[in-house]
């Protein structure tokens, strides 16, 4: 089945760049370098390669949507996105189990995973949609930023985005406001892939080797995203030694 290199390269770059941040990250976790970056600074490059993903989320989900309904039935369909979403959402509770173990400062509640997998499923009802994915993602959106501004005194609603004041985790990405930009991307889907097939003209550079790469590693990104945590901290420790 074809794919669109330009969907995959720009998968390809928000991995780059998100393996690029967490190398960082954990020089500075781990003590190994110390510098200093101001938090706002930290907080939009997480968010600007978060909202990489989501949009190439939502927009691969109706390019796959648009095919799949050519040759499976609405149950089918509903298994098919159900257990895709959910493979991934229990991916990320095994990230979160990882992280209960080490490293021991802070654990990972609701991250990228959790809210991937779970919106692959919330997704479903909107995979039809066109229009009204941009506006309902617009309000998710803007809800989300609103509910940022404000804490609460319970925290079972965490994985909305209520968050309890002095709550602390390593990796945070709730519904509200990130399932928002998944529907916007399955808006962006809808209309520059109509029926799973591409509506404008692209340069012929998908062949270029800069290209193919980021290509393959957007092909690969959720093997990617699973192992490049384990893999920077093993190379760290094993450069650096243990952090005391």
């Amino acid at each position: 089945m074809e794919r669109y290199w330009e969907v995959d390269s720009l998968r390809g770059t928000a991995i780059v760049l998100m393996v690029a941040y967490h190398f960082f990250f954990d020089l500075r976790y781990f003590g190994f370098i110390k510098f200093w970056i101001p938090q706002p600074y930290w907080h939009f490059a997480s968010a600007f390669i978060a909202s990489m993903f989501l949009l190439t989320v939502g927009i691969s989900l109706s390019i796959s949507f648009a095919r799949a309904k050519r040759r499976l039935s609405e149950k089918e369909l509903f298994k098919k996105y159900f257990y895709r979403g959910t493979k991934i959402f229990f991916l990320g509770l095994l990230i979160t189990a990882v992280t209960l173990v080490y490293p021991h400062d802070g654990f990972i509640v609701f991250g990228i995973l959790h809210l991937i997998g779970l919106s692959i499923i919330l997704s479903i009802p909107f995979l039809n949609l066109k229009k009204g994915n941009f506006f309902a993602g617009l309000i998710v959106v803007l809800v989300g930023l609103f509910l940022q501004g404000h804490y609460f005194g319970f925290s079972w609603l965490l994985w909305l985005g209520f968050v309890p004041r002095n709550f602390y985790t390593l990796d945070y990405y709730p519904l509200l406001p990130w399932f928002g930009l998944v529907l916007i991307g399955l808006f962006f889907g809808k209309t520059l892939y109509p029926n799973g097939k591409r509506a404008f003209n692209m340069p012929s550079i998908g062949g270029k080797k800069l290209v193919k790469t980021l290509a393959f590693l957007g092909k690969h990104s959720l093997l990617i995203y699973f192992l490049h945590q384990p893999v920077i901290v093993a190379l760290l420790f094993l450069f650096f030694g243990f952090p005391s």
